[in-house]
């Protein structure tokens, strides 16, 4: 059964829903000990107002056909216990659903139904049977229990001491306190937001979910509104993906319209910092459609339209070629949402085809900042780089991006090639190369990176203190003329201590795929080589 099940668990301990993004607290109330059942001794099993009805008026048939309706509900909700316990949520809610239709005055099917549905992510229609249960037992003490605590998860502070002052014993008074100081960190919360004291807002929304109120969307608005503000992007990223999801109908009836266009005009933002133009679109006309007369909102959905009308008509523009009408064009985006990375990272990107590296750099950098994980900036930023010949400054950005992207192979080409400007930059010429995919290897950590690159790699590792001779040399630079797909790498032990970890008996060819080793060479088998590379370059 589903208390059993949760006594083997522990009562404090949480269940992760199956939404990924909603979990079932333990203390809910409706799921774990016999105390649960208690109450609803008075509605079968020999219960008094059974009794009662058999009695008055019943036929011995009638009585008969309750009772065996009584225990078909009864196999139903053990066989949804069953199918709980193994995570068969939706098939758990549906037995459930069954015993209710057979018995529907037993409230504690409904309170069993509600929390299969909690585990699902579907509060709104779990709330919807807990009220229910109540209403068909109004003494049924779990049940309000279960029915406070779900309100006060979801930031309903009022409903959840109304529901609280209705459970009996200790259990009310510490509800009672609980729902007390979230409301407290609800109005700092408020009153922080009113003030723009997005540091204050963040904590003392943070303090709200430990107050209980971890599924409250009014929380959830509080936090990614004070994040966007704050800069703070990809934290209000993670953070609008943890959030409940509901249907805006579903969320208007429950939390009022007010309430939920605040929802989607923070939501509509969140979405606009992340580039997903449209999606800020509809949801900010929605907002406005459920608040019509809010400053706020409205704003939002003028922002939201100017900046994506200005995307869209940029991007037009640049794959037409004309970069500098599209660069207006973001530019007057940027005049809406001055810390868009999308729109400044496009806007970089004319600069960049207008010959203006110095201007795309900077839009990269203004990127990073907000973004340091946007990949193409960085990559934008490299080619920038490159291109005014700052060889260290593109290195750096291409060794994150492999980091980043590991196995891509224009970024590997690009650091290999910015690698060997850099060496010809600082020694006037490179020894021993003489193609831009023959590389020397001067430590461990080069050696690593190069080896753990997509594709084909081969490593000429030897001692410069044993008898190397030209000839390997010159067949390595040989062949990476015939294969300009393959890395080629000349591996000097003496050059860093660590290389020698590299090989065991030097001097040797060792052949490295996909960041794996797959076989060594003797030096004196050039045809093995050979045979090889056709092999495994294919």
């Amino acid at each position: 059964m589903i208390h059993d099940h949760q006594r083997t668990k522990g009562s404090s301990k949480l269940i992760r829903a199956s939404s990924g993004n909603v979990m079932l607290c333990g203390n809910l109330g409706n799921i774990r000990a016999p105390v649960a059942i208690a109450p609803a001794r008075n509605l079968v099993d020999g219960s008094p107002e059974s009794a009662k009805e058999l009695t008055n008026g019943s036929t011995p048939d009638h009585g008969r056909q309750l009772a065996t309706n009584g225990s078909e509900a009864e196999k139903l909700k053990e066989m949804g216990n069953e199918e709980y316990e193994k995570g068969r949520l939706a098939e758990a809610v549906a037995l459930f659903e069954k015993a209710t239709l057979i018995d529907p005055d037993k409230a504690l099917y409904r309170s069993y139904k509600a929390a299969a549905l909690v585990a699902m992510g579907r509060l709104l229609e779990a709330v919807g049977d807990c009220r229910e249960a109540v209403k068909i037992d109004p003494s049924f003490c779990r049940g309000h229990q279960q029915l406070a605590n779900l309100y006060l998860r979801l930031g309903e502070v009022e409903r959840a001491i109304h529901h609280f002052k209705l459970v009996k014993g200790e259990a009310s008074s510490r509800g009672i306190a609980r729902a007390q100081a979230l409301r407290s960190c609800l109005s700092k919360c408020n009153q922080a937001r009113n003030l723009k004291s997005w540091h204050i807002l963040l904590k003392e929304a943070r303090s709200a979910v430990s107050a209980g109120a971890d599924l409250s969307p009014q929380v959830f608005a509080f936090q990614e509104e004070a994040l966007l503000a704050l800069r703070k992007y990809e934290e209000a990223e993670t953070t609008l993906s943890n959030e409940p999801k509901f249907d805006t109908d579903a969320s208007t009836k429950f939390f009022g319209a007010s309430s939920t266009a605040y929802f989607l005009t923070v939501h509509a933002q969140v979405n606009m910092s992340l580039g997903r133009f449209e999606d800020a679109v509809a949801l900010a006309k929605k907002a406005s459609q459920l608040d019509p007369r809010n400053r706020e909102v409205r704003a939002v959905a003028r922002k939201a339209q100017c900046v994506a009308l200005a995307r869209s008509t940029g991007n037009g523009l640049f794959k037409a070629s004309k970069y500098r009408e599209a660069f207006f064009s973001y530019q007057e985006g940027l005049h809406y949402d001055p810390n868009n990375a999308i729109l400044l990272c496009n806007r970089a990107a004319c600069h960049s085809k207008l010959g203006q590296w110095e201007r795309a750099i900077e839009d990269c950098n203004a990127v990073l900042n907000l973004h340091p994980a946007y990949s193409k900036a960085r990559l934008r930023r490299a080619d920038c780089n490159s291109k005014l010949e700052r060889w260290e400054a593109a290195i750096q950005d291409y060794e994150m991006l492999m980091c980043e992207m590991p196995g891509d192979e224009e970024v590997s080409r690009a650091l290999l090639g910015a690698q060997l400007q850099l060496k010809k930059q600082q020694d006037g010429e490179v020894k021993d190369v003489r193609c831009a995919n023959f590389i020397t290897i001067t430590t461990k950590n080069q050696f690593l990176q190069f080896t753990a690159l997509a594709g084909l790699s081969v490593a000429l590792i030897f001692d410069s203190c044993s008898d190397v001779s030209s000839q390997e040399l010159a067949l390595l630079e040989q062949f990476c003329k015939h294969y300009p797909t393959v890395n080629f790498l000349k591996v000097d032990v003496q050059e860093d201590p660590y290389l020698t970890e590299c090989g065991s008996s030097l001097p040797v060819f060792k052949l490295y795929k996909n960041g794996s080793s797959i076989k060594e060479i003797a030096v004196s088998d050039p045809e093995m080589l050979e045979s090889s590379l056709e092999i495994f370059s294919k």
